[in-house]
């Protein structure tokens, strides 16, 4: 962080996102779940790194694979590096592939630092009531978290351009299927995203020639 910031000045966008992301990292509590809203608002809101279409194709990337997180601030940071050149117009990709590692980099280092200095301790208190309980209503808020970002999901992809646009009919048909699926007739989790994925390229595919039709 003390090269970055004499390199690029505080206010640099290598410096902010190493920054960002260690603010970040210690939101993790309970799960990547917990702190995607708030990479979205800081990244999309604050920042302007990347659109609020691109981010939600980035949280949908990161729902492909175990731990979603890695992905999804390594996608943010190669967007980010992209749009805001920190290393000069020429040189996008390049700009873009270290701002990637830079996020990647701030997001877990102060992960494995917790690990190697606290992971004994914790392990001491395994058991201990007066640490159980508390823990156990935090787990209880972490669940909370997760319904706040399902529905967040649900408004930023039902509704791309907010509650004033128009909203997403076929998303909406694509997301009560998948629920019926789950929920109704246990299919794999993997199975349903597989299918929401090939739903959502057939609608991509076909929506230019409906709309020549029309």
């Amino acid at each position: 962080m003390g090269y970055l910031c004499w390199h690029y000045g505080w206010n640099g966008v290598l410096p902010q996102m190493g920054w960002f992301f260690t603010k970040a990292a210690l939101l993790t509590f309970g799960g990547a779940y917990a702190v995607l809203p708030y990479v979205y608002q800081g990244a999309v809101e604050h920042y302007h790194w990347l659109s609020a279409v691109q981010m939600i194709d980035g949280l949908a990337l990161g729902e492909t694979t175990p731990g979603p997180l890695i992905m999804i601030v390594t996608f943010v940071g190669f967007l980010g590096g992209w749009s805001q050149l920190p290393l000069g117009g020429d040189a996008m990709l390049l700009s873009a592939v270290v701002a990637a590692v830079i996020v990647t980099y701030f997001t877990f280092l102060p992960s494995f630092l917790f690990i190697l200095a606290g992971g004994p301790l914790v392990e001491s208190t395994r058991g201990n009531l007066k640490f159980t309980a508390p823990l156990s209503a935090i787990t209880a808020a972490v669940v909370g978290v997760i319904l706040n970002l399902a529905v967040f999901f649900a408004w930023h992809v039902f509704w791309p351009q907010g509650f004033a646009g128009r909203i997403d009919i076929m998303a909406v048909c694509i997301g009560a299927a998948a629920l019926l699926a789950l929920l109704r007739y246990k299919v794999g989790v993997i199975a349903v995203i597989a299918a929401s994925g090939v739903a959502g390229l057939m609608v991509w595919l076909f929506n230019p020639v409906l709309l020549a039709l029309n």
